[in-house]
């Protein structure tokens, strides 16, 4: 073995105050500092002897000793050991700070404030709301309540690198005096006691956390010119001033601890062109159709139910007594539709939960050394398994995914062929959900025309089952959009300023599917992203789908999805979901679909274009020579592997 020269000093002891090591490598310091506040000596690492005891710590005495006596009898001292006894015990704690006494003797018995002071309450789950709340201090001042923050514990010393950009003496001296620089700034914000942004005040490991982040980014991003970039850096520190020191330390904040996405506002979208007119846009979308045919195990209904099967649904709900599992938390809990006698619809009460989905960071080439990096969650930046939720609901809610239980509370119904309507316009359209008493219901659905984008519907849901949450963080839908609703046939009056936008209610998810079906034909391309969700929630079976979760798929393939957010990002550089706590807004999302759609038909018209297809009339014309084979190849290409052979075998099935 190796000896470990102190290596070990700065890293706190596994075992914590329960650690029984008479000579301990790791780091005691948190029992140390409640020492020091307690009145005893500096120096925790006094060590006492008993006339026939071992050796132990100051730290390790005091608890042996409150052990001792909590659990052994009370016995009357004789005369000879009274004097001691009471001399020993009767030291008050400010007498004890201010006269230093011997190692074997202040410190032995449990006369300290901590045995009579008392203990604090544990910290309340914190949701969201309270979290944003202002806090008033005690000058009546309001200050923000941001969410709690982890800073992990690292010595002073510069991250390992697989390509240094110098020696590591010299990025030792860099980090110390860039630490030095932000703990000037630190004292600084200390300080000032009136402030009301005091969370920005740093904790030590903070401040070293912050120095290592800052000296590991310009080594990576700047490794050529390193050492002058850093030196600059630490200059710009010492002359900075306290507002732009606190808009450092926020943008720190929020990157390494809170990952808050702050609510932007919205910002006027540019004009999306693909060098394409309307005409021929909508003669290369009919190649983005989107087979459904083997897409069944990944939720695509491709025919609705036997009654045999919804019969069976009901009767297994019946038997299971209302009892689901939370689609949130995971716990078991009874749903009552209709109530129960004393009113409630749940069983469980409030529901702890993480609305934010987990973050896995990359691996990177020193997780071997420095151990992989923890994953957390988005909502909280807390630790995976750490605690059991950051917000609370009112109630338990649950989700319904099996066809056949979502036909027995509405059945699926295949788009009708309207003969004196003709061909329409391709439809893009986006649904919101809710949780009741049902499952996850149709509150809000909003279509739109391809390409131009213009609103065709936009209608709230009653839903079926009574509500028990609306989903507000991600649907949109709040209560008071059912307060100010108009009858769906009713005007909408004009709106002043500064009013919310009314909008229309049906009275069932049936009138809101029969609204669509207004606008579409069975041939009519139907857009959407993870299109499957949103014709489950309406019950509609359709047999011509443009989804854009296929058109631009994941690495690894389904059931694994991008995001919507994320493609409009990359493929529109376009911002969308962006109004934070206030949910989607499903007229953006079903726009930022058709938009991605037509990305991919200008893709898809380069390739066709390089083959020799032409647009005549407003059709594809493809190449002499060129059939299915070709059909097939070009659907390879823009749905990604696969889909030539799917397709293909579509085809021979229609024949």
């Amino acid at each position: 073995m190796f000896a470990p020269l102190g290596l070990f000093k700065d890293v706190p002891c596994p075992q914590n105050q329960h650690c029984s090591l008479l000579t301990c490598i790791f780091s005691h310091k948190p029992v140390g500092h409640s020492l020091i506040d307690q009145g005893t000596p500096r120096d925790t690492h006094v060590v006492s002897r008993d006339t026939d005891g071992p050796i132990l710590s100051a730290a390790k005495r005091i608890k042996l000793d409150s052990t001792i006596e909590e659990h052994a009898p009370k016995v009357i001292p004789t005369n000879q050991s009274r004097g001691a006894d009471k001399a020993r015990t009767e030291i008050s704690p400010s007498v004890a700070a201010k006269k230093p006494q011997p190692a074997n003797q202040g410190i032995a018995k449990p006369t300290l404030k901590s045995i009579s002071k008392p203990v604090s309450p544990p910290r309340a789950e914190t949701t969201p709301a309270k979290r944003d709340k202002p806090n008033t201090n005690v000058q009546g001042k309001t200050e923000s309540r941001p969410p709690p923050r982890r800073a992990p514990k690292e010595s002073l010393n510069p991250r390992m690198l697989t390509k240094a950009p110098a020696p590591h003496g010299v990025r030792l001296s860099i980090v110390t005096k860039l630490h030095a620089a932000m703990s000037s700034q630190n004292e600084k914000m200390g300080k000032d006691k009136e402030s009301s942004d005091r969370y920005l005040v740093l904790s030590p490991n903070e401040l070293v956390t912050m120095a290592l982040d800052e000296e590991e980014k310009a080594a990576k991003d700047n490794p050529s010119i390193y050492s002058n970039v850093i030196k600059l850096r630490i200059v710009k520190l010492s002359k900075m001033s306290k507002d732009d020191w606190a808009s450092e330390v926020k943008a720190h904040l929020n990157t390494r601890y809170y990952k808050l996405e702050p609510i932007q506002q919205p910002q006027k979208q540019k004009v999306l062109t693909t060098g394409l007119t309307t005409k021929e846009e909508l003669a290369i979308v009919s190649k983005l159709i989107t087979p459904l045919h083997g897409l069944e195990q990944f939720g695509y209904v491709t025919k609705p139910p036997t009654e045999e099967e919804v019969s069976s649904a009901e009767k297994g709900v019946v038997e299971s007594k209302g009892w689901e599992k939370c689609d949130r938390c995971g716990g078991r809990f009874q749903v009552f539709p209709g109530r129960r006698e004393d009113g409630s619809l749940t069983t469980g009460g409030q529901c702890t939960y993480h609305p934010g989905k987990p973050i896995y960071p990359p691996r990177k080439q020193t997780d071997h050394i420095t151990g992989p990096r923890d994953t957390y969650y988005s909502c909280c930046n807390e630790s995976i398994g750490t605690s059991s939720g950051c917000t609370k609901g009112n109630t338990h809610v649950f989700k319904v995914s099996e066809t056949k239980r979502l036909a027995s509370v509405l059945q699926f119904e295949k788009t009708p062929e309207q003969s004196n309507k003709g061909s329409r316009q391709p439809v893009c359209f986006d649904c919101e959900m809710g949780y009741t008493t049902m499952g996850l219901e149709l509150i809000r659905l909003t279509a739109v025309s391809w390409p131009q984008g213009k609103q065709l519907l936009d209608v709230l849901v009653r839903p079926m089952g009574e509500v028990l949450d609306l989903n507000s963080r991600f649907s949109g839908v709040f209560p008071e959009h059912y307060a100010n609703a108009i009858p769906y046939g009713t005007p909408i009056p004009e709106i002043s300023d500064g009013e919310a936008t009314r909008l229309h209610v049906v009275e069932s998810p049936t009138a809101a599917r029969a609204l669509l079906f207004e606008l579409i034909q069975p041939d009519t391309p139907l857009i959407g992203h993870a299109i499957d969700n949103d014709l489950n929630a309406c019950r509609i079976i359709h047999p011509t789908i443009i989804d854009t979760v296929i058109l631009y798929p994941h690495p690894r393939g389904l059931p694994i999805r991008m995001s919507l957010k994320a493609l409009c990002k990359k493929h529109l550089d376009r911002d969308i979901q962006t109004g934070g706590n206030r949910g989607h807004d499903s007229k953006e999302d079903a726009i930022a679909t058709g938009d991605l759609v037509r990305v991919k038909a200008s893709e898809t018209w380069k390739t066709l274009k390089a083959k020799g297809w032409q647009i005549e009339g407003g059709r594809l014309v493809p190449p002499p020579g060129a059939g299915k084979t070709e059909d097939a190849a070009i659907a390879e290409r823009t749905l990604g592997p696969g889909a030539g052979q799917k397709r293909k075998d579509s085809a021979l099935g229609e024949q």
